[in-house]
């Protein structure tokens, strides 16, 4: 497989620096693997820390700034951070006004996300935890326990980040952000397999011809694999889905996300029927987003993320924003 690299042991750290360069308004560091908001911390305001192994681009550092979160922190490909990272982003981004984990639940960062957030609090920095395990597609994973954390990671940091951007306290934050986690869910498709720098083929098999349902963002199996089908049904089957588990009382959020080789092109198609189906079950939609920003480095597919609002929480969604990933508003 052909990749824009030097060697696949300095991919992330590559990045990095080709991050810090780009983003003048983050603070990289390259050595201890934290990306953090330059002007953190901001007095009076509860820190966003959230982070996961890489190849997930934007997410996590993409999502750092204004109106999102405090600091990211890096893993290796597919591979959690540690706790030192996690502590030492908290320790940059805590005001004295405490510091809100926002973790995918992956048995390894919950793990480390548990040990860092004891850690910081024999340092004095206030921690509390949201998990995210919205994915519905499956229960218990090659890397899970329960439900895995996926596309409505990008819904818990914006909202949350933005009841923090206003000054909300630490308990009001968690709490809006286990809202969003609770009124969440996703379904994923592959239409190919993933490749990490390190293997240089594809991680799994996956025939010509053949795609997978419910598939997470490392590549972990679905529910079951069928013959290619055409994009309004998978649509239907990825939404049906989720309202099998998902009865939304209000409207909804709809991201319509690629898992990073699927163009545009493909997206707003699929997004056309995703919203075609909403119609169809009497769903109304509050906002819409598409694009790739949950990604899997080169997997072909999207998901789908539905997350019901109310008028607090769409007001929170829709205030300004200002990171690499995501912006509107400022």
């Amino acid at each position: 497989m052909k990749m824009l690299i030097n060697v696949p042991e300095t991919v992330v750290a590559d990045a990095l620096r080709g991050m810090a360069a780009a983003h003048a308004e983050l603070t990289v560091d390259v050595e201890n693997r934290v990306v953090v908001r330059k002007d953190a911390p901001v007095a009076g305001k509860v820190g966003l820390v959230s982070g996961g192994g890489s190849g997930h681009e934007p997410l996590h550092g993409g999502f750092v700034g204004p109106g999102m979160l405090s600091a990211a922190c890096p893993g290796e490909v597919f591979t959690s951070p540690v706790p030192d990272q996690m502590v030492r982003a908290a320790a940059a981004v805590d005001s004295g006004a405490g510091v809100l984990f926002i973790v995918k639940n992956y048995t390894g960062d919950v793990l480390n996300f548990d040990m860092a957030a004891e850690l910081a609090e024999d340092e004095g920095v206030q921690v509390a935890k949201v998990l995210v395990n919205d994915d519905v597609a499956v229960t218990d994973s090659l890397y899970t326990a329960g439900r895995r954390g996926t596309g409505a990671t990008l819904f818990v940091e914006k909202i949350a980040g933005a009841a923090a951007e206003e000054g909300q306290p630490l308990e009001r934050v968690e709490a809006l952000a286990k809202q969003v986690n609770e009124n969440s869910r996703s379904f994923g498709v592959a239409l190919s397999a993933v490749t990490t720098p390190a293997k240089g083929s594809p991680t799994f098999d996956l025939p010509a011809g053949e795609l997978e349902l419910g598939i997470g963002i490392h590549g972990e199996p679905g529910r079951e694999r069928r013959a290619m089908m055409t994009s309004g049904e998978i649509a239907e089957f990825a939404v049906g889905a989720i309202l099998d588990d998902l009865t939304p009382r209000n409207p909804v959020l709809v991201l319509v996300n690629g898992m990073g080789a699927t163009p545009l092109l493909e997206l707003y198609g699929f997004n056309a029927e995703v919203q075609r189906v909403l119609g169809e079950r009497g769903v109304p939609v509050a906002r819409v987003l598409v694009g790739n920003y949950v990604t899997s480095l080169d997997m072909a597919g999207a998901s789908v993320t539905l997350c019901q609002v109310d008028e607090e929480l769409l007001r929170l969604w829709d205030a300004p924003v200002s990171t690499p990933g995501l912006r509107w508003g400022m």
